[in-house]
């Protein structure tokens, strides 16, 4: 059975693989085009440098036309990635947008690390920390990139 959104997934996963983004990758499980595990390598001169996060997207049929839900497997410490690993980023919620592919998907993920909107925060703790605190939140932040390294 083939669906537009699994034709569609085709063609994002292998673009994916013919141009990956620096620091993404990304792949359907075995046997299921609609559920991807994908790791997204920490920016370069960040905080978050040399992490390496898991992620699992999970798309329904209704995909281009509706965002897949995302959400982090690794533990996270960032103002907009709530306890459960889910991402609150405005492209995955009121700003999807059909022309958005997996690639870009994962691009904004990443970039979203780095450059955090503490103003609409999913776990106030790190948003506090990112606005008052910054050198006790780079170290939250490390300590999580430490654990990238050996958690499953």
């Amino acid at each position: 059975m083939s669906t537009s959104a699994r034709k569609r997934l085709m063609r994002d996963f292998k673009r994916l693989q013919q141009d990956p983004p620096a620091g993404i990758s990304g792949a359907p499980e075995d046997n299921n085009i609609m559920a991807w595990n994908a790791v997204i390598f920490g920016p370069d001169d960040t905080p978050w440098d040399g992490g390496a996060f898991k992620l699992a997207l999970t798309f329904s049929e209704d995909y281009p036309n509706k965002a897949p839900v995302v959400r982090f497997v690794s533990r996270m410490f960032h103002p907009n990635i709530y306890a459960d690993g889910n991402i609150c980023l405005d492209i995955l919620q009121n700003q999807w947008s059909p022309i958005y592919d997996v690639a870009a998907i994962l691009t904004s993920v990443q970039s979203l690390l780095s450059d955090p909107n503490p103003n609409s925060p999913a776990n106030s703790e790190a948003a506090r920390m990112f606005n008052e605190m910054k050198r006790d939140y780079n170290r939250r932040v490390r300590e999580v990139v430490e654990q990238s390294w050996t958690a499953d």
